[in-house]
């Protein structure tokens, strides 16, 4: 995961990214199949031809609208976790980040969560993407795992790959009992487990370890990543 500065749009630029915004918001309701050429123009106001100016094919706006929630996902919870120390720090801020910004799309939808739904036995393009970008975003946590291993904060014996594994569960748990469910307090319930999969791992004779791992997820969602 790498930052971008972005540059002043053009008018033809604006026009796209206002469609790309508004195609998220829709596959972000109806998932990434319910996003039409037709529905969005309707909902711009705009000819479909004018929407195909844009955009080559359908595909095409659904690979660029997976594009656009990575993006904006590094922006919110990536890149301002880097900004933690190294080690457990870092890796705190990543989860409760990520946990920050599930719990907002809650009434929308998670393009991973859903994208993983709709394309888990459907080869292709669009299958590619998604996955590409989730194994980036495990990566990213593996890459904390290790640093926390390193700095000492949590033992040499943790395996980081089962580390990401159990994160992702509670993530997914917290995203299925809040959204289908409704249940209250998930995503208390997503931090509490989060801590016992610390405290479970902490090297407690670490000089300068974090001697506390529940962090509460931030007031809002930061806009830049690093």
């Amino acid at each position: 995961m790498t930052e971008t500065k972005q540059k002043p749009l053009r008018k033809g630029e604006q026009t796209r990214a206002a469609i790309l915004d508004a195609a998220l918001q829709l596959a972000s309701r109806e998932g990434l199949e319910g996003l039409t050429i037709g529905v969005l123009a309707e909902q711009m106001a705009m000819s479909k031809s004018g929407v195909f100016a844009h955009f080559g094919s359908r595909e095409d706006l659904q690979i660029e609208v997976v594009k656009l929630y990575h993006q904006q996902f590094e922006q919110e919870v990536f890149y301002p976790s880097l900004q933690e120390p190294r080690g457990l720090p870092r890796l705190e801020g990543l989860f409760a980040r990520w946990v920050a910004r599930v719990s907002m799309e809650i009434a929308s939808g998670c393009i991973y969560i859903s994208g993983a739904v709709e394309y888990d036995d459907r080869p292709g393009v669009m299958r590619d993407q998604l996955v590409e970008m989730v194994r980036t975003w495990q990566a990213a946590l593996q890459r904390a795992v290790k640093q926390a291993i390193e700095e000492g904060h949590l033992r040499a014996d943790t395996d980081p790959q089962q580390m990401v594994f159990e994160m992702y569960g509670l993530v997914l748990a917290l995203h299925h009992d809040a959204r289908f469910i409704k249940r209250p307090g998930s995503v208390e319930r997503a931090q509490k487990g989060f801590a016992h999969l610390i405290a479970t791992r902490r090297h407690e004779a670490a000089p300068g370890s974090v001697k506390s791992s529940a962090r509460k997820h931030p007031k809002s969602a930061s806009k830049t990543l690093a």
